[in-house]
């Protein structure tokens, strides 16, 4: 059984239309998750190691202010379009459209107000939380009235997230939760002692914009090649990485399919990932940089923590065979992802 309660987590300052933020707690016997509606951001989730304790496993803040401030995207659904778009341009039925520039010279995670930044409307189910929005034509520069529902659902050890959408005018869409992890509990120094694993024969390389040069390639033979687990402080060592911010090529393919997993030794928790989606982002924790206070006080450096984002693969819009990004009127966009966790 899971219990679903819900509390008042604050409100939002005046000039970004005030609102008041809800949490949702869902609770089985082995998993305790808590998710804002602001942002469908996953603020707190909490799993056994093999002594049986819980501990928080992702980053985040202890109150709204953490949120409302500039932040890497803290646990939050990121969209309309997830990762970077190059130039913050794409052209859709012959017309040309421009994206407002985040991220160097390109646009990222849906642009300056994104679906982490904004209140969502919650109904409370038996087992989790579906959140809707409308994001109106034109929103960030994107066409067409788009509603977006995201619906989380815990059932024993696994969390379900299950996005799905409906658009008025073809518009691109890519949409994953950007958690950031550490399987030791949030606050831990680093990410090194983490065994990681990822099912991709391929990946995309990247140019100096982060942005995928259009060349999908093997990762036989290369720091990439993450398809038996790594450790992955001695792997960065290995082939002389800064850390990972790279798309992973999937099986390309609607049904459910295991996508990562990450696994800590001395706490045994484990954590698999499975998903619909063609692409997961994996990311290492590269610009944290120790300046942001997390919960507890703590602070979070470089590699203190990895994100799995389940999505499309980067700048699919402007790439033709990068699998398809479109959303055109009458059709559904749905995916799921699915995060197990247990100790081994």
């Amino acid at each position: 059984m899971t219990e679903v309660t819900r509390e008042v987590f604050g409100h939002m300052p005046r000039e970004e239309g005030g609102g008041e933020v809800e949490k949702f707690t869902l609770r089985s016997g082995s998993v305790k998750v808590e998710i804002l509606s602001l942002g469908c951001i996953i603020a707190a989730l909490e799993t056994r190691g093999r002594d049986g304790v819980f501990s928080d496993v992702v980053l985040g803040f202890d109150t709204l202010e953490g949120y409302t401030r500039k932040h890497p995207f803290f646990g939050a659904v990121v969209g309309r379009v997830a990762n970077r778009i190059a130039k913050g341009r794409f052209t859709v039925d012959g017309k040309d459209y421009q994206l407002f520039l985040n991220n160097g010279p390109n646009s990222l995670h849906g642009g300056a107000r994104g679906f982490d930044k904004v209140l969502w409307s919650p109904q409370v189910l038996p087992n989790g939380v579906c959140f809707f929005r409308l994001s109106p034509d034109g929103e960030e520069g994107y066409p067409g009235d788009l509603q977006v529902w995201v619906t989380y659902t815990l059932n024993g050890e696994e969390l379900a997230i299950n996005y799905r959408a409906q658009t008025s005018k073809t518009t691109p869409i890519n949409l994953t939760n950007h958690a950031y992890f550490n399987l030791a509990g949030q606050g831990s120094q680093d990410i090194y002692d983490h065994e990681i694993s990822i099912e991709a024969d391929s990946y995309l390389p990247v140019d100096n914009t982060k942005i995928p040069t259009g060349e999908v390639a093997t990762v036989q033979g290369t720091g990439f090649d993450l398809r038996q687990p790594v450790e992955l402080g001695k792997h960065l060592q290995k082939f002389g990485l800064d850390g990972f911010d790279h798309n992973f090529c999937l099986q390309q393919e609607q049904a459910r399919h295991l996508a990562a997993r990450a696994h800590h030794a001395p706490t045994g928790r484990t954590m698999e990932v499975h998903t619909t989606q063609p692409g997961i982002q994996f990311y290492t924790g590269n610009n944290l940089d120790g300046s942001l206070k997390g919960k507890g006080g703590v602070v979070y450096p470089r590699h203190s923590a990895f994100c799995l984002e389940t999505q499309n693969w980067p700048d699919a819009v402007n790439k033709p065979h990068f699998p398809n990004t479109l959303l055109h009127p009458g059709e559904e966009y749905n995916h799921t992802t699915w995060l197990v966790f247990n100790t081994a």
